[in-house]
């Protein structure tokens, strides 16, 4: 405003003076002044390919695929730049789903998410972010790792746990994650319920056999990464409810881990996907959409196989290494055989919901 206002008494001079001298310095003066506001005017996303070809991206996921995402991003740098002479550098953000979910929602600039459940990309999607019909825009219906539920007891089993069912008796302290802030405690809650539905059990029965599991539940933790760390490190409960991958990531570091895959289970699907808003602000979507393409590919699924995480590649899955790692489970449910996430999370745990009512209940 202020070199405007100069300009303009810069004219008001020449009016009064008829100088053509003056009159050329005014022309002068307006064209450095014009190339200017456009030099400030020509902003540019931090995330768009800059001068020296490099383009960066955010990737936001829950926590128990940091391990996967480790290995498998610096597989993705190297091809990128051999095939298009351009180094990708990415941000990554951890943490439990439904907090990741929210903090994309209020402002975090994901260009890929990969959560926990469908449920959690679809309050994105619903906020505007993502285009709908992103399930069929990758393979797989956007399913890019799997896991089922897996129950961990102490060395030598000492209160002799062998299935779900044994989680309700009085002398048993359970530990598993809040099913408000992660995904994996939606899995958790899910299994448990199914278990009862499966074996006979009506609705009635599963809500009371829920009840007193989640009784014996000392405290809830925040994520599956903090239910682990409770357990092992803290050395807190008898048991702990997980993903199988996350035991298995245990295991592979070193843990002494005993551990149960109950016959009666859920397939914990998780997808990933572009953050449509975001790839088109930051002018990146072409090598968002290459970088999750990748993540279907052979070389990363045995990433994500090696780190715990059933593969969803058939070639992978097949090979002996991971038949052997990943025996099958006898009854596998899905979330679809329970509704669908719509209805799974009005029926269990909106606000007032089935959830919310045994955590009442369980209230001293």
């Amino acid at each position: 405003m202020n070199l405007w206002y100069k300009l303009l008494k810069i004219w008001q001079q020449t009016w009064r003076a008829n100088s053509l001298k003056s009159f050329v310095s005014l022309v002068l003066v307006g064209t450095v002044l014009s190339v200017s506001l456009a030099a400030c005017s020509g902003t540019k996303s931090s995330n768009s390919p800059d001068k020296k070809g490099n383009v960066e991206l955010t990737l936001v996921s829950y926590a128990v695929t940091k391990a996967a995402h480790a290995a498998i991003i610096p597989k993705f740098v190297e091809k990128w730049q051999q095939e298009h002479k351009q180094t990708v550098e990415f941000k990554q953000s951890y943490g439990g789903s439904g907090s990741q979910t929210r903090a994309v929602v209020d402002g975090l600039e994901a260009d890929i998410v990969h959560l926990a459940l469908a449920l959690d990309t679809q309050k994105i999607e619903k906020a505007g972010l993502i285009q709908p019909g992103w399930e069929k825009e990758f393979p797989n219906d956007s399913i890019v790792t799997k896991s089922v539920a897996a129950l961990v007891t102490r060395e030598g089993n000492p209160k002799g746990i062998k299935n779900w069912v044994d989680l309700a008796r009085d002398d048993v302290k359970l530990i598993t994650a809040d099913p408000k802030t992660s995904g994996v405690a939606r899995w958790n809650f899910l299994a448990l319920w199914n278990s009862v539905i499966k074996t006979g059990g009506d609705e009635a029965k599963a809500t009371e056999f829920v009840t007193k599991v989640y009784k014996n539940v000392p405290v809830l933790t925040k994520d599956a990464r903090e239910a682990t760390d409770a357990f092992f490190k803290q050395g807190q409960g008898d048991a702990l409810i997980n993903y199988e991958n996350e035991i298995v990531l245990a295991q592979d570091k070193g843990e002494k881990t005993n551990y149960i895959l109950p016959d009666v289970n859920i397939s914990i699907d998780n997808p990933v996907t572009i953050v449509d808003k975001n790839v088109d602000k930051h002018g990146n979507r072409e090598v968002a959409e290459a970088f999750v393409k990748y993540l279907f590919t052979p070389e990363a699924q045995e990433e994500f196989a090696k780190v715990g995480f059933r593969p969803v590649n058939e070639t992978v899955a097949k090979t002996k290494e991971f038949e052997d790692k990943y025996p099958p489970i006898k009854t596998l449910s899905t979330v679809q055989e329970l509704g669908g996430w719509d209805i799974v999370q009005k029926k269990f745990f909106a606000e007032g919901a089935i959830f919310d009512k045994i955590q009442a209940k369980n209230k001293p």
